[in-house]
């Protein structure tokens, strides 16, 4: 008898992120009665078409002998553990015989002025497939272009910021990268800016030479600029082709198009038009009378109209297909870019989409996505700290620690890279280094942080500043952004933070004090503090905190500030300004508001 009670098992059964009370009585074999009473009997009141959570479900399935687990059903959730963007892996678990030749995906980046959009309607005008345009209008973002019979998409992005939402989700969909470059101004910080994105990403560079039809064009110093920056001329006996190129004089834009179908050739651009459907989104807007518009990138497989896509937390059946010209499309093979209309909810650019063959499966996935979405939510977003790097290593998920680092002067910035760059630390389970993936003078910024965050890096600063704004964004993207004014406590803690031994220490630093002088009353606002700066400065978007008689009455952050009837960024000393807060607005005359920041900085 003893042997008949432990042979007796609970049954284990997989479970979506939500489903109907229906759906959970079909799956456990019960009847809706049955469901809705044991709902009853814990507090939940459901009715047969109601939707209920996983958590609740699983405690359902308990009082009725099954263990209950989630459905994992996206394998584009799949955390990235590689250099390699998982999409690309997944094409390459295809069946090798079902591979084939797909059109090379081209993003173009590079300074701001330096042609970048001139260069892509030129190359527009003249080499892309002639259609007559119908159906949607608007521009999508996107576009395909012509060279020898052979097709080319482009990628018409707002520079490098859209390239890094797309690698920050691992769903980086070029194959080649354009790094424009003026002659006549050369290598600038922000042409720094996106080489250093287009590493980190790992993709091959074909440098567009603009602008020489310049009286003060100066090609050869262009050259010298760009092997400095590790990009040698393929004339100098480097690997880096260097088209010159006048957008308006249009000329050498062939030469171009060549460049870029001869870099795209010496590497594998293949996919599978019968395998499965995935790709990335482009970009996403909301129309007041279509509804939402995203452009979308094929990479694998064939979309076509009917089809049901999720992307993110949004989903829905495609009603209409459109090329980058307008015209109308019934189905969209790999590197495609498409403008689709359907989606229930706007996506994020650089989310990726795959197909589903229900909408119940869709809505599944979308509440997985959203039960994910709110476990994680207040935990870090998977970029690294320095506390955190050394256990991430021996866990196997990093090999080396990546590193932006920003110092007040190049004479500061040289000494700094060039004893980051030798560290090493060796363990029983290998070795690791420092890879720096871009270094710059002036205060951190916002694509600083930005680059970080799609590579999982660590900011370091050297005698310079992050502003609110800046600390605000690195908070959300999970990004650590160190500040030092002495160079061997950097040095020391990388060091220490090779060998896992760094301990965390966040201080705060006091930006400003102003004192509440009269309080008004708008219908529109609520109350509005008119204050008067007594120290230092206040900053928008920094934290404040309420003092009133030497006790701290609210605590947060400081989201309007107005100089008479501007809005402004910062308000110094000496000065009147007006303060409105979401969360507090129970001013008094008297009241001292404190403005500071939280820094992260080197352990003393």
């Amino acid at each position: 008898m003893a042997e008949n009670v432990t042979e007796k098992q609970i049954k284990t059964i997989e479970l979506p992120g939500s489903l109907t009370v229906r759906e959970l009585a079909d799956l456990l074999e019960a009847s809706p009665i049955q469901i809705i009473k044991t709902l009853m009997s814990n507090g939940v009141m459901a009715n047969i078409n109601q939707q209920i959570d996983f958590d609740t479900a699983a405690i359902v399935a308990a009082e009725l002998g099954f263990e209950a687990s989630m459905q994992q059903l996206d394998q584009l959730e799949t955390q990235d553990t590689g250099e390699v963007p998982l999409w690309r892996q997944l094409i390459a678990s295809e069946d090798k015989q079902n591979l084939k030749p797909r059109p090379p995906v081209v993003t173009i980046l590079g300074h701001v002025d330096h042609g970048k959009t001139t260069l892509l309607d030129a190359i527009r005008q003249t080499s892309v497939v002639s259609q007559e345009a119908g159906g949607i209008t608007q521009h999508i973002g996107a576009y395909q272009a012509t060279h020898k019979d052979r097709l080319i998409t482009f990628l018409d992005t707002p520079g490098h910021a859209a390239f890094t939402a797309m690698r920050s989700r691992g769903a980086q969909g070029a194959d080649v990268v354009v790094l424009v470059v003026a002659a006549d101004d050369g290598v600038m910080p922000q042409t720094k800016e996106a080489l250093a994105h287009a590493r980190a990403a790992r993709v091959p560079m074909v440098v567009a030479m603009t602008k020489i039809d310049r009286p003060n064009a100066n090609p050869e110093r262009v050259k010298q600029q760009l092997a400095e920056s590790g990009l040698v001329p393929d004339d100098w006996d480097g690997d880096t082709i260097v088209v010159p190129v006048s957008a308006k004089e249009r000329t050498g834009l062939q030469d171009l198009l060549e460049a870029i179908q001869l870099v795209a050739d010496n590497t594998e651009i293949l996919a599978n038009p019968d395998g499965d459907i995935f790709g990335t989104v482009i970009e996403a807007e909301r129309d007041p009378s279509r509804g939402v518009i995203a452009t979308l990138l094929v990479q694998n497989g064939t979309l076509k109209v009917g089809e049901i896509v999720v992307v993110g937390t949004a989903y829905g059946r495609l009603r209409a297909m459109f090329d980058f010209s307008g015209q109308k499309l019934e189905q969209a093979g790999p590197s495609t870019p498409i403008s689709v209309l359907g989606l229930n909810d706007v996506p994020a650019a650089g989310e990726p989409f795959r197909t589903v063959e229900t909408e119940r499966e869709a809505r599944a996935l979308v509440s997985e996505r959203s039960e994910k979405e709110k476990q994680e939510k207040g935990q870090a977003s998977g970029s690294l700290t320095l506390e955190g790097m050394f256990a991430a290593f021996q866990a196997g998920k990093v090999r080396e620690l990546r590193l932006v680092v920003k110092a007040d002067v190049q004479g500061s910035l040289e000494p700094i890279v060039s004893s980051l760059g030798d560290m090493k630390a060796d363990d029983k389970v290998g070795q690791i280094g420092v890879h720096i993936l871009h270094t710059g003078t002036g205060n951190i910024s916002e694509s600083d942080v930005a680059l970080a965050a799609a590579s999982k890096a660590i900011v370091l600063g050297f005698n310079v500043e992050a502003d609110a704004a800046v600390m605000r964004q690195a908070e959300a993207e999970g990004v650590s952004i160190r500040l030092y004014d002495i160079i061997y406590r950097m040095t020391e803690d990388v060091e220490k933070a090779l060998k896992g031994m760094l301990e965390p220490e966040l201080k705060e630093r006091l930006l400003g004090k102003a004192v509440v002088q009269q309080v008004f009353k708008i219908s529109r606002f609520g109350k509005i503090a008119g204050c008067r700066v007594t120290e230092g400065e206040l900053r928008r978007n920094a934290l404040v905190r309420i003092v009133r008689d030497d006790k701290v009455i609210f605590d947060g952050e400081l989201t309007s500030l107005k100089h008479e009837k501007d809005d402004v960024k910062e308000v110094r000393e000496g000065f009147e300004c007006g303060i409105n807060l979401k969360e507090f607005n129970d001013f008094k005359e008297g009241d001292i508001i404190q403005c500071y920041v939280r820094e992260l900085v080197a352990v003393q």
